[in-house]
């Protein structure tokens, strides 16, 4: 064989071997999505223990704020929440728009539609003691125009 033969069959198979590797045991999606709705039920309750149950202790959130770097930890988030729905909570829509998992990683992405502004998410996340957790959002917000 020649040399480039041989590099290209270990080329597919090594991408072979990965692919078969990383792929998402089906029941992970059960889990990722759990982990993501107690985030979005923490959102439409208030409740804090919600969110903690969506977030790792160490997680952080990262956003664009007038052209700079914006952050804060989970546990800053966490304490704004006020422990009751919001006074427009009924005119809010919260969904899952994807999930894609790789062994113990996942991303999920999901959009809320709120009356003031449309958001999106993306909840990076780690399957850490056998539950998947969020250990990292990144958010962009668009603000609504109002009549």
């Amino acid at each position: 064989m020649t040399f480039r033969k041989i590099a290209t069959f270990v080329i597919v198979s090594l991408g072979l071997a990965a692919a078969l590797d990383l792929r998402a045991d089906p029941n992970e999606e059960e889990g990722v999505r759990a982990a993501a709705g107690h985030y979005l039920k923490g959102h439409a309750t208030g409740d804090p223990d919600e969110f903690r149950k969506a977030f790792h202790s160490e997680a952080k959130l990262f956003w664009i704020k007038e052209g700079a770097l914006a952050q804060r930890t989970s546990a800053d988030y966490i304490a704004g929440a006020t422990g009751k729905p919001a006074a427009d909570e009924a005119q809010r829509k919260r969904r899952i728009v994807s999930v894609d998992i790789t062994g113990d990683t996942a991303v999920v992405k999901v959009e809320l539609d709120y009356p003031n502004a449309f958001l999106t998410d993306y909840l990076s996340m780690l399957k850490i003691d056998g539950q998947w957790k969020i250990i990292n959002k990144i958010f962009h917000a668009r603000p609504k125009k109002t009549s």
